[in-house]
């Protein structure tokens, strides 16, 4: 079975999307209907914006999700999934590819997204760090016996682990992770503690959003972050969705789903390679490739 995935922030480029609308009249026009959409050139800053400019998460999250969106759209014919899954922001597009949301819905729901969790980091002083090297277990164990807030928010591959939450928690954490022979215990360059409690004012901004969108059932089952299975019900995929902004991403569990239910070949849809990347850590019989439009 063919899996499509979705990257989520940090994939972002100077120059994305650029070829697309180059070579394809519908990359073109729906580049355009999304700067329409947004209420600025969103194309500007993909094409010619600094990596500085594009770092900006209301730039960043649409930019994204426009890239995998669009390169999907244009496979056209050649874009036949047995099962998708994004990480992160990536489910977004995953969901629009599949045809459980609308091009134009879910573009307004991932630049809502982007503002809300914008003013969420605002409100107070957070981080995420990378810990590589240990069990699940153990990362878990020591964000639990830390006072303030701090969870495991990202499973990106086994021994890779991002955890989120207050600053100062999260460096207790990080000393303490080392000392349990963490490799890595990385303060990562983020605005916030995505996938924490700490976005909970984003989640209810977000929620409102969700509920007033349609949601249809896709075209083929959806693995969603927060529950690492394949979901197609559009009522129990708005409810993950919400939960996803400060719930884990539980992107090795998904994966490993995928491959028990038959995903035999997995194409990365969108800009860079990172999945490709966890892809070989998390099975690496399975193959793995990037989408290309010619």
């Amino acid at each position: 079975m063919k899996a499509y995935i979705f990257p989520g922030q940090g994939a972002q480029f100077t120059g994305m999307g650029l070829d697309l609308y180059e070579k394809s009249p519908l990359a073109q026009q729906l580049f355009e209907q999304a700067n329409s959409i947004l209420g600025f050139s969103i194309t500007d800053a993909m094409f010619e914006g600094t990596a500085e400019e594009l770092k900006q998460t209301k730039v960043t999250q649409p930019a994204i999700f426009l890239h995998s969106v669009i390169m999907a759209k244009v496979l056209g014919e050649d874009f036949k999934p047995d099962m998708v899954a994004g990480h992160s922001l990536g489910e977004f597009s995953a969901l629009v590819a599949s045809n459980a949301l609308s091009f134009e819905d879910g573009l307004k729901l991932v630049a809502t997204r982007a503002m809300a969790m914008q003013k969420a980091c605002e409100q107070q002083a957070s981080t995420m760090a990378a810990v590589l090297g240990l069990e699940n277990e153990v990362v878990e164990e020591v964000c639990n016996s830390i006072e303030g807030t701090v969870v495991a928010a990202n499973y990106n591959c086994p021994g890779q682990i991002v955890i989120s939450g207050e600053v100062e928690a999260i460096n207790k954490a990080c000393d303490i992770l080392k000392e349990k022979g963490a490799k890595r215990a990385l303060v990562l360059p983020v605005g916030g503690a995505f996938h924490s409690p700490l976005m909970e004012p984003a989640r209810e901004e977000l929620a409102k959003a969700i509920e007033e969108t349609t949601f249809n059932t896709p075209i083929c089952p959806v693995y969603q972050n927060v529950v690492a299975k394949a979901v197609t019900d559009p009522a129990e995929i708005k409810e993950n969705l919400v939960a996803q902004l400060t719930g884990a991403v539980k992107w090795t569990q998904s994966v490993q789903q995928m491959i028990a239910d038959g995903g035999a070949e997995f194409v990365e849809v969108g800009p860079g390679k990172v999945l490709q990347g966890l892809m070989r850590k998390i099975d690496r019989s399975v193959a793995a490739i990037g989408a290309s439009f010619e």
